[in-house]
């Protein structure tokens, strides 16, 4: 009896590896912006205050007033110069503007060719989530044949790991379809 508590443990463990991989996944596709303002292009961004590279939104509120635009207010004012900087170094693309209160950023319209290589990247990502995905269910299939109490056992849970396997890759083509269709709307 104590074989089946570890091998639901097992589905659930996989189970929760796989939500892992397609939750990165999707925090990846955060950063890929689709030619609107999206506060999550700019997570990656640290800034050096009081000399400590502290993160963007920690130091300062980010908000979107307009479909194309983003205005960053430092709650220090004395730390404006250095979220410019760090903006600049981020190498985003985006180029800061310094109102002496905050900072703007608007958002350009998208080209053609950079919408082709944002979902470039996108696949590429969503290639990434799938490789993690195989091996997930690889290590499970593995611990399977080791740890099965007999045939019928392993072969119901190899079933259940590859249900979990085709669940999760099913998720991720969904969420890169949309994400492609969101970087091509014009």
């Amino acid at each position: 009896m104590e074989e089946d508590v570890t091998m639901e443990e097992l589905l659930m463990n996989v189970e929760d590896k796989m939500t892992t991989a397609v939750t990165k996944m999707e925090e990846r596709f955060q950063t890929i912006r689709a030619g609107r303002a999206n506060p999550a292009i700019l997570d990656g961004v640290l800034v050096s205050y009081y000399g400590t590279q502290t993160p963007l939104n920690q130091i300062a509120s980010i908000s979107i007033p307009e479909a194309r635009q983003i205005a960053i207010k430092p709650f220090d004012k004395s730390s404006l110069g250095d979220i410019e900087k760090a903006i600049y170094d981020a190498n985003l693309g985006l180029t800061p503007t310094n109102t002496g209160d905050f900072i703007i950023i608007n958002i350009p319209a998208l080209t053609e060719e950079t919408r082709r290589d944002y979902v470039k990247q996108v696949k590429a990502i969503a290639e990434d989530a799938r490789i993690t995905l195989r091996n997930i269910r690889q290590d499970a299939k593995n611990t399977i044949k080791k740890e099965a109490n007999n045939e019928d056992e392993e072969k119901s849970m190899l079933d259940e790991v590859q249900e979990l396997t085709d669940k999760y890759n099913k998720v991720v083509e969904e969420k890169t379809t949309n994400k492609e269709n969101e970087l091509m709307k014009v």
